[in-house]
């Protein structure tokens, strides 16, 4: 490992370049020298078609897939919530890194009052990409009507201004990784988030044990298993990216808590899962949530996503 320059993979938008560079820092504090190799994906290619109808989030990891595949990086850097539960044959979660702040955010066109929002029965207008943001939305405010919006972080926030939007929702840690604090109008506290959202995840080949002995040192095993159990709720429901599926995990004086739920994609009606246990026992809390979701009727919500 003496020497070794470790190529990251990122994707070119000023999001990803941030989580890339700050991989970079991590592991520059542990003496390891990195460079960055920029790949572009399908999901960045193709901005005017709804992320379902493209296979979901997998369109933004696939390219960066492929480059691990033909040894053109060495790691991939995502946002963890973007990579889809089943991994590909070969690769592997090499860390999970430091989460932000995992809450999803309202950011209101420029004239339109943060008041709006206190009143449950207003009509609105707001824009959002996620069938889990729709679906939470409009089980609060059912009188709403949904646009489609896609693109980076400032291709959005430029759609916003030049529309009759009320809003669009943003990932907080999106923002505030941008410096965007300021954008931020409200924090959706009763929206749960995407599972692992706010963390940053390392792929990497699983036959690499130099690049996983690196990784290791940038680890945080808390988040790991936080994100874990979220993503355990996702996969166990076979949900998909595309699903309104919801989950949130932490750990607090040794005990581990998550609350998960799933909606019909009109707000319709909801499932919600809360779960505790101790961090010695936590290591199916996941599966479980999904167990009891599933008896809850979870399965017929999917299967109509499906349909």
């Amino acid at each position: 490992m003496a020497g070794k320059i470790v190529r990251i993979g990122t994707r070119e938008s000023k999001l990803a370049v941030w989580q890339a560079k700050k991989v970079a820092s991590l592991l520059s504090k542990h003496g390891i020298s990195s460079e960055l190799v920029y790949i572009k994906t399908e999901g960045d290619k193709v901005l005017d078609t709804p992320l379902p109808l493209m296979g979901g989030k997998g369109v933004f990891t696939k390219a960066l897939d492929d480059a691990l595949y033909e040894n053109s990086i060495d790691i991939a850097v995502h946002s963890y919530k973007d990579v889809p539960t089943e991994q590909p044959d070969g690769l592997i979660t090499g860390a999970v890194c430091e989460r932000d702040d995992p809450r999803d955010v309202f950011v209101f066109r420029s004239g339109v009052s943060p008041e709006i929002l206190q009143d449950t029965s207003r009509t609105f207008h707001i824009a959002t990409s996620s069938n889990r943001r729709m679906a939470q939305w409009l089980a609060k405010y059912p009188n709403t009507k949904i646009s489609d919006i896609r693109g980076n972080v400032q291709t959005r926030m430029k759609k916003l201004e030049n529309s009759d939007w009320d809003g669009v929702i943003f990932a907080s840690a999106g923002l505030k990784r941008l410096g965007l604090h300021d954008k931020i109008g409200a924090y959706l506290d009763w929206m749960l988030p995407a599972p692992a959202q706010g963390a940053l995840c390392i792929m990497c080949r699983e036959s690499d044990s130099d690049i996983l002995e690196i990784l290791s040192l940038i680890n945080d095993t808390n988040v790991a298993l936080a994100t874990g159990l979220e993503r355990d709720f996702l996969n166990e429901l076979e949900g998909g990216c595309s699903a309104p599926i919801g989950a949130f995990s932490q750990i607090t004086n040794g005990k581990v808590h998550i609350e998960a739920n799933i909606l019909h994609l009109n707000g319709s009606s909801e499932i919600r899962i809360a779960l505790e246990s101790e961090i010695g026992y936590a290591s199916n809390l996941g599966r479980e949530a999904a167990n009891q979701a599933r008896r809850q009727g979870a399965d017929k919500i999917v299967d109509a996503l499906r349909s």
